[in-house]
């Protein structure tokens, strides 16, 4: 009982709890923005007839795959900095020390632990980033959603979606799709624009939580430290 009762004392809880927000964050980031990536190419090649590019161009459909691969790439880092990120938690932390006592910490000691709070703001920062680049299909097919709404409540508008304004296809392609057509009513009331509306707000909020919880491993290194 007592060397279980020491085992637990000597969890560093604050960089424990880091530790599994930043894999729910990151898991629910990759998980939710791979799948919304898909409904949006589904959306767009069925009721915008945006159509894969010949070749090799750099079309919306090879930026989506590119983001893809980012998102696997992401996934499995973060796999491995996770658990980097737990074992200095465990060596840094005040009640290792009160287990197995007082001890010098070595320059290379140092030098390791800094480097940890250093990359850790570093991809911070890159989270950041990543979280306002979340939030631009948010705020997209929010908008889409408006629309949606509001052809149910005004009868008769004229409302249009146009996806050469959110960049999606070049300027000389017309794929305007107008309240009042077949293909807009299909959209709106489709499970597709639903379910990749909401599938963006969850990536947009695990973004958000793998940035709290770098911000929280850093305090809590300082704090043990």
């Amino acid at each position: 009982m007592e060397c279980c009762l020491k085992c637990l004392g000597g969890i560093p809880y604050p960089s424990l709890i880091a530790t599994i927000l930043l894999y729910a964050g990151v898991a629910l980031f990759c998980g939710c923005g791979h799948e919304a990536l898909s409904g949006t190419v589904t959306i767009l090649q069925n009721y915008f007839e945006v159509i894969r590019g010949p070749g090799d161009g750099l079309d919306v459909f090879t930026i989506i795959d590119i983001i893809k691969y980012v998102i696997y790439g992401i996934a499995s880092a973060f796999f491995v900095y996770g658990i980097l990120l737990m074992v200095e938690g465990f060596f840094t932390s005040g009640a290792i020390k009160d287990l197995y006592g007082d001890f010098k910490i070595t320059t290379c000691g140092r030098c390791v632990s800094a480097w940890f709070i250093m990359l850790t703001y570093i991809f911070m920062l890159a989270w950041l980033g990543v979280t306002a680049f979340t939030s631009l299909p948010v705020f997209m097919y929010f908008n889409i959603w408006t629309i949606c709404q509001n052809t149910t409540v005004l009868e008769g508008a004229s409302l249009c979606l146009d996806p050469r304004q959110f960049g999606v296809v070049p300027i000389g392609e017309e794929k305007t799709v107008c309240a009042g057509s077949e293909k807009f009513y299909k959209m709106c009331e489709s499970n597709e624009l639903d379910m990749t509306f909401h599938l963006f707000v969850c990536a947009l909020a695990g973004a958000g939580a793998a940035v709290i919880a770098m911000g929280n491993n850093n305090q809590a290194f300082l704090l043990s430290g």
